[in-house]
């Protein structure tokens, strides 16, 4: 008979958060009402604990949990990515009796069809999809599903400075108070921009399901204006004078998710947990610069008054 070797005692009997497997990649089908499921190319991550006791984990059953979960689910396609991932922690935690706790983070590219500001014309927009759920043999679960989404922001100090400059030329040239003010009015001011990057996150419970185009939705909400993978001259012009004549910093972007999160939400209990996270690459500068916000609604709901 071959050794198990994972069934030995450590060197170092230390037990591990985490141990499993990282991108693993599954075909996931995702139904739609009266038309043909969402195809979804799908990375895995599937981990469990790991006691003192014992040297390792046997990570074949971790591929066979996802495996076995997701091709028995082929034939029909599954009501939602987070029903899946609890089911593959069941699995998981069946498999590795010596685990308190199960995870499964799962990522896949998404495909928004929409259209372009001005002319109207069909295009395409990817967006990245998550869900993580987490179980613990005690019963207790954490599931969360979240999306990813990338715009353009326009940075308000610049655009300030930029104001300041056109307003002490203007006088110089010999406009009035009246005639400048109007001009300030009419003119998007130029400023240097930044490839905005949204996540959002919230927590699923059994009285509270949020549908993931929602979330999608509030992590636009942050942006300057959307981007688009076509445009026409009029697309352009629409997007780049829209997106000036509303200059945000990273921490708005994320104060105006939480804030619309609260209004899309208005039936999440309290105690829902959700994650916002602007990263804006910078255009002028080496760095890139962030902000985040990890609350319940009930907290943010507090806080709006």
């Amino acid at each position: 008979m071959l050794p198990d070797v994972q069934l030995l005692k450590p060197e170092v009997e230390i037990g591990l958060s985490r141990v499993g497997a990282k991108n693993i990649r599954k075909l996931v089908q995702v139904k739609r009402n009266s038309k043909r499921p969402i195809i979804l190319i799908s990375n895995f991550d599937v981990y469990v604990d790991l006691p003192s006791t014992r040297k390792g984990v046997n990570l074949s059953r971790n591929f066979e949990a996802v495996d076995e979960v997701i091709e028995s689910l082929t034939q029909n396609p599954v009501e939602n990515i987070e029903d899946l991932n609890l089911r593959i922690v069941d699995e998981l935690l069946k498999r590795h009796e010596y685990a308190t706790k199960a995870e499964v983070l799962m990522e896949a590219e998404f495909i928004l069809k929409k259209r372009t500001p001005t002319s109207n014309q069909k295009t395409q927009e990817v967006v990245k999809i998550y869900s993580e759920a987490a179980k613990w043999r005690s019963g207790e679960t954490k599931v969360f599903v979240g999306a990813e989404v990338y715009g353009i922001t326009v940075c308000p100090c610049a655009q300030e400075l930029i104001k300041a400059y056109v307003t002490d030329e203007l006088k110089k040239a010999g406009f009035n108070e009246s005639q400048i003010k109007e001009i300030m009015r009419i003119i998007p001011f130029a400023s240097h921009n930044q490839r905005g990057r949204s996540f959002v996150k919230v927590e699923i419970k059994e009285n509270f399901k949020p549908r993931i185009e929602d979330i999608i939705e509030i992590a636009k909400s942050g942006m300057s204006f959307e981007i688009y993978e076509i445009l026409k001259r009029s697309d352009e012009l629409e997007v780049v004078k829209e997106a000036h004549m509303n200059p945000r910093f990273v921490e708005d972007a994320v104060r105006i998710m939480a804030k619309k999160a609260v209004e899309k939400f208005s039936d999440a209990p309290n105690d829902v947990l959700v994650y916002f996270r602007q990263i804006n690459e910078e255009s002028i500068h080496q760095h890139d610069v962030l902000a985040e916000r990890f609350a319940t609604i009930g907290e943010l709901r507090d806080e709006l008054g």
